[in-house]
């Protein structure tokens, strides 16, 4: 019983280890920007300033 934890706790870590080396390449760059840039998905549209940030004078 020990055993077959310990096996599956190898192959757990494993996997994991393998997977962290893992990178996708795509061919000449195909990235696709959107030039508009309208959408927002947060209401304040790029005013807000953390609390932390607004009393440090970084915004």
């Amino acid at each position: 019983m020990l055993t077959n934890i310990l096996k599956v706790i190898s192959a757990a870590i494993a996997t994991a280890l393998l997977a962290t080396g893992c990178a996708v390449h795509t061919p000449g760059g195909s990235v696709v920007l959107d030039p508009d840039r309208t959408y927002s998905k947060h209401p304040h549209d790029g005013t807000f300033c953390p609390p932390g940030q607004a009393k440090k004078g970084r915004c």
